[in-house]
């Protein structure tokens, strides 16, 4: 199998997961070489979710529910734990697709460009190495004390990561300390391997959208409004965006060669 797809959900987002089985986990599993779940944490859970979640499994087969609480403070956990899960209960895979059930993917080039690559080490993704350690509100990370900027990471909206990785973390999973942000706990447990990092412009995944590329392989942030009419384009002429492609924000490529403080200038606006 060419491509293990996780998509992080929650127990109250149905809606969601079935517009994502609707639009782009839709296309062919016969001709495309993949397996899709939507990874959910059912610890205390109420009744009716309960009930809900299990008539949707026996409908569509395609939760992963893990007993844990489901909440951003457990995501780290929920992330690694379904890295265990697929290494030990899933078959064999070449690759796996983290992603959030508010991320739109071009599965079809996604699987082209995969089939064409032979790195087991591969992390996938559009990388930030400027990020200062969050002290203050939801995201702060009291814990993160090996830098006050985070170490390079591929940002959470949508990554992948080789077989070897996944093997790696999920066996190492019992030694590895959780930091309140699951991207950036990835990238600091990956740091010292040979990950073989790919920045790539084309995964749209930073805390807002950029706009509309054709070029975009991952798009972050996305209702399901967003993904029914990038689906429809899609379908029809083989392009996610309207009549014109749009950029509210400039994007950067990732220069390996610098401190990761000075890694991604702003300053191109012909990067998608």
């Amino acid at each position: 199998m060419t491509l293990l797809v996780l998509v992080i959900s929650s127990p109250g987002n149905s809606e969601l997961r079935s517009v994502i089985r609707d639009t782009w986990l839709s296309i062919s599993k016969k001709n495309h070489k993949f397996k899709s779940y939507f990874v959910i944490g059912d610890k205390d859970v109420n009744s009716k979710q309960v009930y809900d979640l299990s008539l949707e499994k026996s409908r569509y087969g395609d939760l992963m529910t893990l007993h844990l609480h489901d909440s951003y403070s457990s995501l780290t956990n929920k992330v690694i734990k379904s890295f265990e899960f697929s290494h030990q209960n899933i078959g064999n895979f070449n690759y796996l697709l983290k992603c959030d059930d508010d991320t739109f993917v071009d599965l079809e080039k996604l699987l082209v460009e995969l089939e064409t690559l032979k790195e087991h080490n591969l992390y996938w993704g559009f990388f930030d190495g400027r990020a200062p350690v969050q002290t203050k509100g939801k995201w702060a990370d009291t814990e993160y004390r090996l830098c006050d900027r985070y170490i390079p990471y591929a940002l959470g909206g949508g990554y992948v990561l080789g077989s070897g990785m996944v093997e790696f973390l999920a066996t190492n999973s019992h030694l590895l300390q959780q930091f309140i942000s699951e991207d950036v706990s990835v990238g600091t447990w990956l740091a010292g391997t040979k990950a073989v990092r790919k920045h790539d412009p084309r995964f749209d995944t930073e805390w807002k959208s950029r706009g509309c590329s054709n070029k975009f392989l991952v798009t972050h942030k996305q209702t399901a409004a967003d993904m029914k009419v990038k689906w429809k384009r899609l379908s029809k002429t083989g392009t996610l965006c309207d009549t014109e492609e749009t950029k509210v924000r400039l994007s950067y490529i990732y220069d390996w060669n610098k401190p990761p403080s000075e890694c991604c200038l702003k300053d191109n606006h012909n990067v998608p």
